[in-house]
């Protein structure tokens, strides 16, 4: 059997190949960028974070934004987007959805859960817990004193 080469190859000959999954990702990359490129020249008032490119099909475009207002800042303006995207990508795309996806950006609230170590008991109840400890078994005994010891001093 021959020897595999152990030459390394160069990292950018994967980028630059024309076929290949990441040949395929850097295309779409850099076809959606085109295609948000239109639409951020098309309404400049429109700001960056309330919407976003989602996916292409068949002959649309699905542009998601963040309210209905949004939505029908993108619907005056849907002609022209359209007219645009039919001469850019050769009337490959011809359609726009606008989907409007209200929770998109929410993000969710963390529950702060009260910590049970710095928790402490009273005097009374250590003294109580320090009762019953006398009369119980050795290791059950432990474990009480050790509870009571977290009585606030």
């Amino acid at each position: 059997m021959a020897r595999k080469s152990k030459i390394p190859t160069d990292m950018s000959a994967l980028f630059n190949s024309t076929s290949g999954t990441l040949a395929q990702i850097a295309a779409k990359t850099n076809f959606l960028t085109v295609l948000a490129d239109i639409v951020r020249q098309i309404c400049p008032d429109l700001p960056a974070d309330v919407w976003k490119i989602a996916n292409f099909k068949a002959n649309a475009i699905v542009i998601e934004v963040n309210s209905a207002v949004w939505s029908q800042r993108l619907q005056f303006e849907r002609m022209n987007i359209c007219r645009e995207l039919s001469e850019v990508t050769n009337n490959e795309f011809n359609q726009i959805e606008i989907k409007i996806t209200p929770f998109r950006t929410k993000i969710p609230e963390k529950t702060v859960i009260p910590n049970a170590i710095n928790s402490t008991i009273s005097a009374r109840t250590a003294a109580q817990l320090l009762a019953v400890a006398r009369s119980a078994p050795d290791s059950l005994r432990k474990k009480l004193e050790k509870l009571a010891s977290h009585a606030k001093k």
